[in-house]
């Protein structure tokens, strides 16, 4: 599986109808399913607004997600991709 990091922040489309954000947020995970992606969401405090950590064996599926998101104009996103710390070792282990 792997493994992203999805941060997020409302637009000002989305926080003006922030209490329409559980009915998105069940969109987003219709979607998420359909596209072979389990997520957990967070709430923050700082720069950003939410933050994800997404998991699929499809990785492209994730920008694809991303994007629809996106489309809907309610919250911009910003994605890294994680390795977890046995993955990182062994990717150092292999440095020429």
């Amino acid at each position: 599986m792997a493994t992203f990091l999805i941060s997020g922040s409302y637009t000002d489309q989305g926080i003006r109808n922030i209490k329409e954000a559980p009915k998105r947020l069940q969109g987003a995970r219709e979607l998420a399913k359909k596209l072979g992606i389990d997520f957990k969401i967070y709430l923050t405090s700082g720069k950003s607004d939410l933050f994800v950590i997404a998991e699929t064996a499809n990785p492209e599926s994730i920008p694809r997600f991303n994007l629809a998101i996106a489309a809907m104009g309610n919250v911009r996103t910003r994605t890294v991709r994680a390795w977890p710390e046995a993955e990182m070792m062994k990717m150092i282990s292999e440095l020429p």
